[in-house]
């Protein structure tokens, strides 16, 4: 068939390749469009920048959502269901291209698509230029030019054949679909369902956060929005209390309370994620302010309260008795292994003695190996001195229970560090925790023995 010049849209020619079937679609807005595509320059070699084919999956876009190529949505609906066309589009169609086509590239390789990019708008990320990281799109940017487009229609979905999701939608769509999220979240709740209730309080924090953002802060509609955010926040923290994901909680009902200090619901919800981790000193600290925000809320903070102090005895105790236990457990081991260590060492010491004419060597400098040697053992030394000065002045002014209290202590702010992915600073509290540990030991170890020889 003929190139042939689209009506209304100059600068665009059409060649169609393939017919189609059946007649052609409407495209009403919100329509989605799957199709394939080729990029190719307009030169003699007719190059190939970008084949959709190579993708996992096929290109989609939605009628209508302001896609960067305003010109792909025009050609896409010229098209039938199954035609194969090829566009030759005028280099003032084709400016955003390498943008586009850096985002496809990114997200085909599951990044993020905007990497790189300026929170500008329309052309304004052409003239803040950066390299795309790809050349043949750095060149397109320093060089705008016509583009040829290789097209195949795969489908058109209807506006109401799938869920939207929230980033196609209005304003007033997003308004609407938050009681509803509301309501199945606390039907999902009543059932026991509490991942599901979280994921549907959550979506509709989303909504409501996306309309907010284009409000201005301190507006009356911005305050009416946060409002609507707080149940749902806290509706999703009560979830995640029940799936004892404790650190979820703490993390955001703190935010929440960043912003609203007098939140007493996002408090008590806190003091009982700190609870649950251990975290007497924060626990109590809020459960505190739940009483001084509400009064009528004293009798059920004391009752909290009493609760904490059993749970940490209880706590205190069961560590108490398995740092006892590794203890005891490490003095059971078998003399002969102490023996037979010391027969090792003294054999050892047998083999490496030096003469007084090697040590006399050594000294002047006429036997490097010895004077290594003698250099090792100097640095063993002071390295085990070191040590040794550094768990003096670590248990220093403590008592055995002191200690024991410590261990656990240390324990806690490891296993939360871990859960922070601070792996250095879980490493010394752990490393702190076995000092003491080595410590006690050692004083039960003189303990036995002076009692043996008594």
């Amino acid at each position: 068939m003929q190139e042939a010049y689209l009506l209304d849209h100059p600068g665009v020619k059409k060649k169609i390749l393939h017919g189609g079937q059946g007649p052609l679609p409407h495209f009403p807005k919100g329509t989605k469009l799957v199709f394939h595509f080729q990029t190719l320059l307009d030169n003699f070699e007719r190059t190939v920048i970008d084949d959709s084919r190579k993708n996992k999956r096929p290109t989609e876009i939605f009628v209508g959502k302001m896609f960067k190529m305003e010109v792909w949505e025009v050609l896409l609906t010229s098209m039938r269901i199954g035609e194969v066309a090829e566009f030759w589009c005028d280099a003032i169609h084709t400016g955003l291209y390498p943008m586009v086509s850096k985002g496809m590239r990114l997200a085909a390789q599951g990044k993020d698509p905007l990497e790189g990019q300026t929170h500008t708008c329309g052309m304004g990320n052409l003239f803040h230029y950066h390299s795309t990281g790809f050349p043949e799109l750095d060149e397109l940017m320093r060089t705008p030019q016509p583009l040829i487009f290789i097209m195949e229609l795969i489908s058109v979905g209807d506006p109401l054949s799938y869920q939207r999701e929230s980033w196609m939608m209005e304003k007033d769509e997003k308004l609407k679909v938050v009681p509803s999220l509301h309501l199945l979240g606390n039907a999902l709740v009543k059932q026991g369902r509490f991942r599901e209730a979280a994921e549907k309080y959550q979506e509709a924090v989303v909504l409501l956060r996306t309309v907010q953002s284009r409000e201005m802060p301190g507006d009356e509609d911005y305050i009416n929005l946060d409002r609507l955010i707080i149940p749902l926040v806290l509706n999703y923290c009560q979830c995640m209390l029940e799936l004892e994901e404790y650190y979820e909680v703490i993390e955001h009902t703190t935010e929440l309370l960043d912003k609203h200090k007098d939140c007493v619901k996002a408090y008590y919800k806190r003091a009982k994620a700190y609870a649950a981790v251990w975290s007497e000193r924060e626990a109590k600290r809020d459960f505190q302010m739940v009483a001084n925000l509400d009064i009528t809320l004293s009798r059920l903070v004391q009752r909290e309260l009493s609760l904490l102090s059993e749970r940490m005895k209880e706590k205190y105790w069961e560590d108490k008795e398995r740092y006892w236990k590794i203890l005891e457990d490490r003095e059971k081991e078998p003399e002969t292994e102490d023996i037979s260590e010391m027969d090792a060492k003294e054999e050892s010491r047998g083999e490496h003695s030096q003469s007084p004419e090697e040590v006399k060597d050594a000294e002047e400098g006429k036997n490097p190996s010895l004077a290594e040697e003698n250099k090792l053992d100097t640095k063993s030394e002071e390295s085990a001195a070191e040590a040794n000065h550094r768990i003096t002045a670590l248990t220093e002014g403590k008592d055995w229970q002191q200690m024991l209290r410590l261990i656990m202590l240390l324990q806690d702010e490891g296993n939360f560090n871990v859960k922070e992915h601070k792996y250095t600073e879980a490493t010394a509290k752990f490393k702190e925790a076995l000092e003491y540990v080595d410590h006690l030991q050692t004083k039960v170890s003189l303990l036995n023995e002076n009692t043996v020889k008594d």
